[in-house]
């Protein structure tokens, strides 16, 4: 029956009599759970209001035959989706202006449909509440959580074991040099040997630490496994796709929300190169989707829903980076596929109640919102830009390095036999480096503090071995400290800082993309931190001992603070992470929300700026969509021109020596015809024509509802069997009076369904696809049906003319 193209593979949906096969090619493989993606582009009706039409959730319109529209009653199942579909944007928002339509002409009837009315208004809003206070108060106890863990590795607070060693120290009386050292908080050489020093000693830490990160990282690996197999990764690449349209059931579910809490809190403690930035995303759209069960408004309408899940998004990096209007702005140009205005406005007002919810709860004990917050307060010099733009350049290398690297990796994870081991290859990894990152201070601590540490100025009670300088104090003008000679224990922080940059390079590369949650943020950020912080002692040396030399002489006097070393951390890790994500507004605002310097916006645009220049020459894609190409999602890529001269006809299905299209005709087949074509194939609808000879269109009709609404008509309409004709009219044909009674199916006929001619450029075909979120357009000649064209055949055809494995879209 020709046209596979039309409609994959039915998995989701086995009743009755209707089995369809299902080829092994069909799987594929996310997360550790087998998806079956046959379906994913299925493509049911675009529906649009047509005159004595009602709406499209199976309200039928009452004919003037004596003969039963049995669908008269909206039927359940009738206008939803199957599981890996795509949704049509064009019929939820038109049922979504239905809705809103009737609740405002009821309104003017009574007081309590005007009550009514002003609660659909408002829910949205409430609805953003309840996800910001739910965002905010998960973010805060997985920071405190992961805190106190991550410092479990290293030893144990006597006080009360629930304490972290910072909290723990603040009632004790030491000094401020000596902080880290008070009597309550005993490393594990202290508690089992009785004293903490030594080789001994430093062997048995050494072990403990290995053995608590071994610990965490298999806990998270094992509940990922057992519980929610989507619960793995960071979940961005996922989100993009299922806002773009897609369904993918349980991926925002209550287990996953779970799950993805507990083990993104366990994963971040066993040290691993991973962020919870990326996760917290995931996490606040799970928030959000399930949320959402609690309004008809957004539980019924896939349009609707996607918008909600459009704002959690802003919520979650809100929470991330303690960024409102960053959380916005990366929602808007990272990860959304369609932002109106309206949800421009709620996803602010989340963001906001999400911040606000977190800064209650003041997980770090700092009245900030994340770890390393820092203020500075020297200006910068244009000269500085120079070295600036060197980090946008590392930045971009490292970012198109990277991806080339993990995508690599991941491939042949996929491909392999190791991606049947996920518990054993997260247990080598963490060992790997919870070994490797022991003896290097600057590896041991969490990433978030290394960043906090590298990003800070230097200040005269910095204990830290980065700000161990030779002091001269004669030349002191208030807080500001003048540019000094480096110490011993800067040098020594430099090639410890140079090893843990060579580390978190190539780890990172393996870390991404295992079965755990693993957010990608931080540790970018923490290979540009420690570049930048490398390049601005080198920097501010050179202008110590040369500050005669021609660019210094202007502006870097002697015993004058001219360099910052934490601001170029601060642009380094900017850098970076736009060389891997490709993000540039969104980025520069996060960073200067986390620093809270207006000043230093420029060096961040510049960063950012030159990274996503290097890394786009190099490779066009960021990290995200990359993993989304690998992971074959049917995402349509907004961003990306089609700039080819191909024309509807060479895209449709079917082709030249094709059988013919399978159709419906609008008054000729019998019941038992319908359950044929339904048995025999496995396409997701099927165009209806006025007869097999004219092949004039009459409409689209959805296989899920064909099969629901004949199963329904064959148990609760009297007279209909095998023989009794199905019609698609608003009258009943011509038929003996010894004939069986007829079925009528108008209300799930589609009347209105996308079309071309077989002569429209694809170019335009595709601009189609993009702007209304298309699942498949019929191609005609004069008014003649001649083929179809879905979302999976316009993905394959680009995928063709860029010379790419067509077959990998959906089904690797």
């Amino acid at each position: 029956m020709g046209l596979e193209a039309l409609a994959m593979d039915q998995k989701g949906y086995r009743r009755g009599s209707f089995q369809s096969s299902t080829s092994d090619e069909d799987m594929l493989e996310i997360a550790g759970a087998s998806l079956d993606f046959s379906m994913a582009d299925d493509d049911p009706p675009l529906d649009r209001e047509m005159g004595g039409f009602s709406s499209y959730n199976g309200g039928g319109m009452n004919g003037t035959s004596t003969m039963m529209d049995f669908l008269e009653e909206p039927l359940p199942g009738v206008g939803t989706y199957e599981d890996f579909n795509t949704i049509d944007w064009v019929r939820e928002k038109s049922r979504d202006r239905d809705r809103h339509r009737e609740i405002t002409s009821r309104s003017k009837e009574s007081t309590w449909a005007l009550i009514h009315s002003v609660s659909d208004a408002f829910s949205g809003w409430l609805l953003m509440l309840l996800i910001g206070l739910l965002a905010g108060s998960l973010a805060g106890l997985i920071d405190i959580s992961a805190h106190w863990m991550t410092d479990l590795k290293e030893g144990v607070c006597l006080a009360g074991f629930w304490f972290n060693h910072e909290h723990c120290c603040w009632k004790s009386n030491t000094t401020f040099t000596d902080r880290d050292k008070c009597p309550e908080w005993k490393s594990w050489s202290q508690l089992i040997l009785g004293h903490g020093e030594g080789a001994f000693a430093y062997i048995l830490n050494y072990f403990m630490y290995v053995i608590w990160a071994l610990l965490f990282s298999l806990l998270a690996v094992l509940l990922v496994k057992g519980f929610a197999p989507y619960a793995c990764g960071s979940g961005i690449p996922e989100i993009k796709t299922i806002l773009s349209g897609f369904i993918i059931r349980g991926y925002l579910g209550k287990w996953t929300l779970i799950i993805k809490t507990i083990t993104l809190v366990l994963a971040v403690s066993s040290g691993l190169s991973l962020g919870k930035e990326g996760p917290l995303v995931h996490v606040a759209c799970c928030c959000g989707n399930i949320l959402c069960h609690l309004f008809t408004k957004y539980r019924k309408n896939e349009a609707k829903r996607r918008e909600v899940l459009s704002a959690a998004a802003a919520a979650g990096v809100s929470v991330a980076f303690g960024a409102p209007i960053g959380g916005v702005l990366f929602s808007l140009e990272e990860v959304s596929y369609y932002f109106p205005l309206k949800t421009l406005w709620r996803s602010f007002f989340a963001a906001l109640v999400a911040a606000f919810t977190l800064r209650s709860i003041n997980p770090f004990g700092n009245s900030r919102l994340v770890l390393f917050y820092v203020e500075f307060h020297m200006p910068w010099h244009l000269l500085e830009l120079v070295p600036f733009i060197l980090l946008g350049i590392f930045g971009g290398l490292w970012g198109a390095f990277f991806i080339r690297s993990n995508i690599a990796w991941c491939r042949r994870r996929k491909t392999t036999k190791l991606g049947k081991y996920p518990v054993l290859e997260v247990f080598v990894v963490t060992a790997i480096t919870a070994i490797l990152a022991f003896p290097n201070e600057y590896t041991r601590m969490s990433t978030s503090e290394l960043i906090s540490e590298l990003f800070n100025d230097c200040g005269i009670l910095d204990s830290s071995k980065l700000c161990e300088y030779v002091n001269d104090f004669n030349s002191t003008k208030g807080d500001d400290l003048p540019d000094r000679a480096a110490g011993p224990g800067v040098y020594t922080a430099m090639w410890q800082l140079a090893l843990a940059l060579i580390m978190k390079v190539f780890i990172t590369i393996f870390t991404f993309g295992m079965k755990v949650p693993s957010g990608l943020f931080i540790p970018s950020m923490a290979v540009g931190a420690i570049a930048g912080r490398l390049l601005g002692v080198a920097v501010e040396q050179l202008a110590y001992y040369h500050h005669d030399w021609a660019i210094f002489s202007g502006w870097c006097s002697q015993g004058a603070d001219c360099i910052t070393p934490g601001l170029y951390a601060m642009v380094g890790a900017a850098a970076c992470l736009g060389g891997v994500t490709r993000m540039t507004v969104s980025l520069v605002v996060i960073m200067f929300e986390l620093t809270g310097g207006l000043e230093y916006i420029v060096p961040l645009m510049a960063a950012a700026m030159t990274s996503k220049w290097v890394a786009d020459a190099i490779g066009r894609e960021g990290i995200y969509d990359a993993h989304i190409r690998l992971n074959g999602y049917p995402f349509l890529e907004a961003k990306e021109e089609f700039s080819h001269k191909t024309l509807a006809m060479d895209v449709m299905r079917p082709r030249r020596n094709d059988p013919p299209l399978t159709v419906i005709t609008q008054d000729s087949m019998t019941v038992e015809d319908v359950e044929t074509i339904i048995s025999e194939t496995t396409y997701s609808g099927y165009p209806v024509v006025v007869s097999r000879e004219s092949q004039r269109l009459v409409g689209f009709v959805l296989r899920r509802d064909l099969i629901i609404s004949v199963e329904n008509a064959r148990k609760k309409q009297d007279g209909i069997v095998s023989t009794s004709i199905i019609y698609f009219t608003d009258h009943s044909p011509p038929l003996p009076p010894s004939s069986p009674s007829m079925l009528k199916l108008r209300s799930i006929l589609d009347l209105s369904p996308f079309t071309v001619t077989d002569q429209t450029p694809m170019e335009i075909v595709v601009d189609i696809f993009r702007k209304l979120g298309l699942r498949q357009c019929l191609v005609t000649h004069n008014g003649k049906l001649l083929g179809i064209i879905t979302k999976k055949d316009v993905l394959k055809h680009i995928a063709q003319l860029a010379n790419q494995d067509p077959d990998s879209i959906l089904f690797n």
